[in-house]
């Protein structure tokens, strides 16, 4: 996962189908370690398909995803659990535990991997401060605002300090400054190395907030760049 490699991730010749329907159609790009990069497109366009396929969740039909060292068409199925550990996920819902708090929700991935207690308050906590949640880490999600929430999700998401962070959909539903609070912190975090690949619909948050853009449509990707007209 961590080879001398500038790419993080690369589709060759990507094509995914589902009874009978195209759902990704010859998608080719790249994306380099350190990387910011979204991924738009409508409902419905292959967005969160392309984000399965990153966490190996499903294989593509044909052709070839590579994150880091990984090959979808050669990785051993016991070698996919270390692949995920090196990848965060923020999901459009959280997911949040209900029956968790905070600090529970956050130090969960590293409780799975067998991290001393230790060491597990001690990252947790600093994620916790960084993102200004550590008056509520005893609290339980359902007492949170949205943007807490979000907040929580994105701690979770960082805890094994990812190479790759996923993002699908995560400012759906979120008040302009929970975005601009949660787009300075997910820029901080790539400041630091780890490449982003986020999900999103929204054009007028890719207009605020600029990056390098792939724009999808009906499984097919149209265009990528900067400045990608939608």
């Amino acid at each position: 996962m961590d080879g001398g490699s500038q790419k993080m991730i690369e589709f060759r010749h990507v094509w995914v189908e589902r009874q009978g329907r195209q759902i990704l159609a010859d998608v080719n790009f790249e994306v380099d370690r350190g990387e910011f990069v979204y991924l738009l497109g409508p409902t419905g366009a292959g967005k969160s398909t392309v984000l399965n396929l990153i966490l190996y969740e499903e294989p593509p039909i044909r052709g070839n995803v590579f994150v880091g060292d990984y090959d979808s068409a050669t990785i051993e199925e016991r070698d996919i659990p270390f692949l995920r550990r090196r990848v965060g996920v923020i999901f459009q819902d959280y997911k949040l535990l209900r029956d968790r708090t905070v600090f529970e929700n956050v130090s969960i991935g590293l409780e799975v991997i067998g991290q001393r207690p230790s060491a597990i308050k001690r990252r947790t906590l600093e994620l916790l401060s960084e993102l200004d949640l550590i008056h509520r880490r005893t609290s339980y999600p359902e007492s949170l605002s949205g943007g807490e929430q979000q907040r929580v999700a994105i701690a979770r998401a960082l805890v094994n300090e990812p190479a790759v962070l996923l993002a699908d959909e995560p400012m759906a539903n979120q008040d302009p400054e929970s975005t601009e609070r949660a787009m300075e912190i997910l820029a901080d975090v790539n400041g630091r190395g780890t490449a982003i690949v986020m999900a999103t619909h929204d054009s007028a948050l890719v207009g605020r907030f600029s990056r390098r853009t792939l724009y999808l449509r009906g499984g097919r990707l149209e265009s990528s760049g900067v400045d990608v007209q939608v």
